[in-house]
Order: structure tokens, then sequence, then C-alpha cells
């Protein structure tokens, strides 16, 4: 089928490399156009331009000065960008690795025939693969790992007799080797084009023990959690159509499938559960059920269903109408969009300190003011902090009082009457992440905190405030696709949960007047991923009159967007911190509009009507 690249290009890529550069960037229909070109550092304009591929990456300039050109592996190779570890060991080889040409052939010696004839596997099998003990200690099992061309890389060492109370480990491998898979070398693709993958080599010699030797089988060096060999062994994989996962059956999933499906570039079988026959892995079977058994778990392997696929006319329909929807209290911007859908992933973004924070909690309250518990994540503010700031939305600026400080700043309280209805109104509705909290469960994550709050909670509307200190790994050269990653989880967890999620993820540094999706710094990959992106901004110079506004600049759902300079104009009122898209009336719309805990006008359940202006509004 012929190697094929180890490396796909990203859009990604090129946006992580351009950043870490200090290159603005802009994606024009097939094209990836750079600011300025990274070699000569010259500004690009309509003649001498540096652009890239958005498909396959290839770039060039066009100044006859410079003339670079390549793809992103030669910008990686250049300018010493990583494109991950496996891609920059594949393409570079800058690992040195310990030679084994002195070692001779192993004599292949009576203790280890034994051992494996209990195992099931015959003599020949065990000399085919040139399995033997240590000179020092029969008890030590010795594999070989020999590549594709016969040459010796590795080598891996089981203890027969280990006793956990004894010995500190029951496999281990010689130091500073190569990473390859155990029986590259006995594979024949002359013979066939399938290959059998396990993850232990006496499950390997299994397989190879069930159809005579006569079959292309490995096993990876360093169990199913270590993927270090295949930079080393990508070339061989690539010249196989099929690949057969035989990895071990626990807990309802078989181990290695997973990961190979992603890597490997054919087709990707597995052993079907039934066929495993209430055993762990190749060798069991072996030794349980015989020979026939393990040649019918190759041969009956299917390739997994994968539940994104699914025949069209099983897709059932649904009615814009009658999906949950919170309102947002800006009667322009719900018209536009028709309200914040639950399952949704939402990105509200702007530039810092114009107030993103503060219109994401108004959102919080006016959904809990319909019925929804809210749960809200703050990575900036303190907890009495953020409960101060909502405490004044909440009130509104007829109930905060002003006094000036012994700093001469005005200082603003809610009084305290108001906020005891307040707090008992939002009571079992809102709920917030402890950041004080710093010895929990280390495997508690924000994401397995958010799910918490879904499931047993009821919270339906999640606030994450924001992208940047949501991520909790380090900030590595894989940043981007941790963030696509993080941003990839909420998405599927919005719609499995139908729960609206609002995240909060700044622009670039780059950031001009002339906004655009992908100004939003981090993986370009995040807004793709995104159902609804709202740009909370400053005003046009020619509308001084409004404080901000807002833009809607992608809507999956409904398509309507609103990205004009001009935006919907929106007031901020400092005393109450409230936002609205008029700086007067107690409707919707307006400043001092009014929320359930404030007077009688509540429903029956505990919340506000609709406005009578809105009450054609399909809710």
């Amino acid at each position: 089928m012929g190697v094929k690249q180890l490396y796909q290009f990203d859009p990604a890529d090129a946006q992580r490399f351009a950043d870490e550069q200090g290159i603005r960037i802009r994606k024009k229909g097939k094209e990836i156009q750079f600011e300025r070109c990274p070699y000569c550092r010259n500004m690009t304009d309509k003649k001498n331009k540096f652009a890239m591929s958005a498909v396959t990456g290839a770039f060039n300039c066009l100044r006859a000065s410079c003339g670079a050109k390549g793809n992103m592996l030669t910008l990686a190779r250049d300018f010493g960008f990583s494109l991950g570890r496996d891609v920059d060991e594949y393409y570079n080889k800058t690992r040195r690795f310990k030679s084994l040409r002195k070692f001779p052939l192993p004599t292949v010696k009576p203790e280890a025939v034994q051992y494996l004839e209990g195992r099931g596997i015959s003599q020949k099998i065990t000399e085919k693969y040139k399995v033997t003990v240590s000179k020092d200690d029969p008890n030590i099992l010795i594999f070989l790992f020999y590549d594709e061309q016969g040459m010796l890389q590795l080598l891996k060492y089981r203890k027969t007799n280990f006793d956990p109370e004894r010995d500190n480990n029951k496999e281990w491998c010689m130091a500073d080797c190569k990473p390859i898979l155990f029986g590259m070398d006995q594979c024949d693709l002359q013979r066939d084009k399938r290959l059998i993958m396990t993850e232990g080599q006496i499950d390997s010699l299994s397989v190879a023990e069930a159809f005579n030797g006569e079959v292309n089988a490995v096993s990876v060096p360093f169990g199913k959690n270590g993927f270090t060999w295949v930079p080393y062994c990508w070339d061989f994989l690539c010249k196989f159509e099929e690949l057969v996962v035989f990895g071990d059956y626990e807990r309802d999933e078989i181990t290695l499938l997973d990961e190979m499906r992603r890597r490997f570039p054919g087709k990707v079988l597995h052993v079907q559960p039934q066929d495993y026959k209430d055993c762990k892995d190749a060798n069991d079977l072996l030794r349980k059920y015989g020979k026939a058994a393990v040649r019918q778990a190759v041969d009956n392997a299917v390739i997994s269903e994968n539940p994104k696929i699914v025949p069209l006319e099983n897709v059932q329909r649904k009615n814009l109408d009658s999906l949950e929807k919170v309102r947002t209290g800006i009667p322009q911007l719900d018209r536009l969009i028709n309200g914040l859908y639950l399952g949704q992933l939402v990105l509200l973004t702007g530039e810092r300190g114009l107030g993103k924070s503060t219109f994401g909690s108004q959102l919080c309250i006016r959904a809990a003011d319909q019925g929804y518990v809210v749960f809200a994540y703050s990575g900036e503010l303190n907890d009495w902090m953020f409960q101060d700031w909502t405490d004044r939305q909440c009130a509104g600026r007829d109930n905060v009082n002003v006094k000036i400080n012994d700093s001469g700043y005005q200082e603003y309280t809610v009084e305290d009457s108001a906020r005891r209805k307040i707090h008992e109104w939002y009571a079992g509705r809102f709920y917030l992440y402890d950041n004080r909290v710093l010895d929990g469960p280390e495997e508690e994550s924000l994401i397995k905190v958010v799910e918490t709050a879904i499931t047993q909670y009821g919270c339906r509307v999640i606030f994450i405030d924001n992208l940047m200190t949501a991520l909790e790994d380090d900030m590595s050269a894989d940043l981007y696709r941790q963030q696509s990653a993080f941003c990839r989880t909420l998405v599927e967890m919005a719609r499995r949960l139908n729960v609206l999620i609002i995240l909060v993820v700044h622009p670039r540094k780059t950031f001009s007047k002339d906004f655009r999706n992908d100004d939003i710094a981090g993986s370009g990959n995040i807004t793709n991923l995104a159902d609804l992106v709202l740009r909370y901004a400053k005003p046009p110079e020619d509308n001084p009159d409004a404080d901000r506004i807002v833009q809607v600049t992608k809507n999956r759902l409904t398509g309507s967007i609103h990205f004009g300079d001009n935006g919907i104009p929106l007031y901020f009122d400092d005393k109450s911190k409230r936002i609205a898209s008029s700086r007067f009336g107690s409707d919707a719309g307006g400043l001092d509009f009014r929320l359930g805990w404030m007077d009688g006008s509540e429903t029956e359940d505990g919340f506000l009507g609709l406005p009578e202006d809105d009450a054609d509004t399909p809710w």
C-alpha cells in the first residue's frame, strides 16, 4: 500500500508556529497568509506574500530575494518547532541507541522451551522466535527484538518465577535500546498483508503457534500504554493493509485498539469479545481452548462499529422551536439567535478588561431567573468576589448603596435586606466552583467536577471563565492540542447531557479592530468546535453613545450572524454591574430589568413570566 506520512498537516500547527514567531496570520480561501515571512522577516503585501496551503501545509515566499519554500516539516526543522514527540523523532532521528551488533545469535535453551511448552507454545515456535533464558538465571526468559532487516535492537526480560514479595519487577528491558515490535523479522508480506498485534510477547507467540508459524504476528514492547516504538516502526506498519488488534480483553475493553485505530493508516479490525471465550488474552485462549479457538478469533475479527457513523434515515428530526433555550435578556440578540440552546458550546470572547466575565455572569443570572440551575467556574475571581458581583447584578442599581472609602474610591454594597432576599432566591439555583480547595482528589479535574454538577446537582447552564485557567496540564508544546481536547470534551458533554456551556476565551495579542474568529487565542479548532461565538467589544468610533457592543460571529444552529462593525449596542452600569440594550426601563432590555426576587410577579414555579413585548417568542 506504500508508505504514508506519519505527519498529517493540521492548520492548528501553522497557527501555533505563527504564535511562537509573533506573526499574525489569516485564512483566505485555501491559503493561510502570513503577515511576514519567518525567514526574511519582511512584511508581505499583495505582490510579495508568504502563503501556505491550508490543505497540505506547503508554503513559499514570493519575495525574489528570499524564495523560501517547503512545508510544515521544513519549518519545524529550520526553527526548532515541535510537531510532537513521534513526528520529531521520525523525521529527525535525534535519539541515539545502544548497538547490539556484538550479540551473537542466541542458543535456545531447554529451560525456555520447557517454560513456553507449559504455556502451550511448541519448541518449533520458541526456536523460530529465538526465545532463550539468561546464562546467570534460567528463570529469566529473554525475548530478542529483531527489526525487519534482522538487526537486533532490543532485549526484554521476564521473570518466570516472579514473586511480588521478593522481586521488584516481573518484566524489564535493557536500557537505551531502540523500541520496536517483537516479531518484525518473522513477518512476510508475500505471505499475507495482514498483521496481528498483541500486547505481550507470549500472546504473539500464541498466535504464531495457532497458525503453525505461518502468520504475521507482533507484540508491542512496553504494554498497552507505551507507544514510543511508533517512529521506528511506522514504515513497517504502512506496508500492511489490515491490522488485527488482539489486545488483552479487560473490563469490556480491548487494549491497544483505540490507539491503533487512530494511528494505523490502513483498516483496523479487532477480535470480537465473544471469541475471547471469557479469556483475557491470546495465550489464555490457547491454553484453555486450543489452536482452533485462536485461529477463529483472528479470522472472525471485525471492524468495530463507530458510534459517530449512523444511517441518515435513522436520524431523529428536531424542531428548533421545541428545543430548550435560555433568553439572554438582550431582545435584539435573542431575536437574532433565538436564544442560547441547551446542547450548545458557546464561546464568549473580547479584549481583556472589557467585561466578558460580567456579561457571562449576567447570562447565568438570566438563566437562573428562567428556572435553570447554574454552575460557574472562575479562574480569576475568588468566591466572595464572584458572589459580590453576582449580588450587585441581581440587586439592580436601586438596591445598591454607594459610599466613598478612605482611599477616595467609590465602594458599592448591596442593601442587607435585598441581599438576604437574593440569597434566598438563588439558593439551590446557583453553584460555584470552589477554587480555594487545593488538596482535593488528584483525579478530580474540572471536567469531572462539571459533570458532577450536571448529574448530581441538576445544573443545566455551565459558565467557565476562562479557557486558559481551566486547563490543568503544563503549558507545553502541545498546548493547542490540550485546548482542542478540552473544548471537544465540552462539546460532547453539552450534547450528551443536553446542557448549555458558555466558555470565555481571550483574543490573541495581535488582535485588531478587524476581528475574525481566527483571532481567538489558542487552537483554530476551538471556533470550529463551538456552536455559537459571541464577541463582546468596544463600540465603533461612530457610535459613541454605546458602552459596549455584542456581535454574533458564528451561529451554527440558525445561521444568523451580526458581524458588522456596529454590532448590537449595549450599556453598562458600574453601580450594579448590569449590562442592557437600553439605559432606561424595567423591561427585559432595560438596565432596571426585574428578577423573581424583587416582587410578587413570579409565576407559580417561582420565576418571572415573559415580558409582554416578547410574548410571541416561541420559547
